[in-house]
């Protein structure tokens, strides 16, 4: 009983050093276009959004998707980042991360 307490410690041991190298690993995804820029860190928090600012009305009525998109692309590779340094510290994938 011990070695299964031991090892459940163990593994919120390396959860906990995993949310910090998340929570200090950054990354930057752009629009297609260039119109946008999101920089987040692995925790999927957005640490600062970049608009040009030379649009045209035209240009700022598709900003709501622009956003979006950018924004649920970044999320995606937060995602797929945490999965892999789960996978990494723990050494299995955990469902429901990819």
């Amino acid at each position: 009983m011990f070695d299964k307490m031991k090892e459940v410690f163990a593994m919120q041991k390396k959860m906990q050093e995993v949310k910090r190298q998340l929570d200090s690993t950054s990354f930057e995804i752009s629009s297609s276009d260039g119109v946008v820029k999101i920089n987040m860190n692995g925790s999927q928090e957005v640490q600062s959004v970049a608009i040009k600012d030379n649009l045209t009305d035209a240009e700022k009525s598709r900003l709501a998707s622009i956003l979006k998109d950018t924004f649920n692309r970044a999320i995606k590779r937060s995602q797929e980042v945490a999965a892999a340094k789960m996978k990494d510290s723990i050494g299995f994938n955990i469902p429901g991360l990819t």
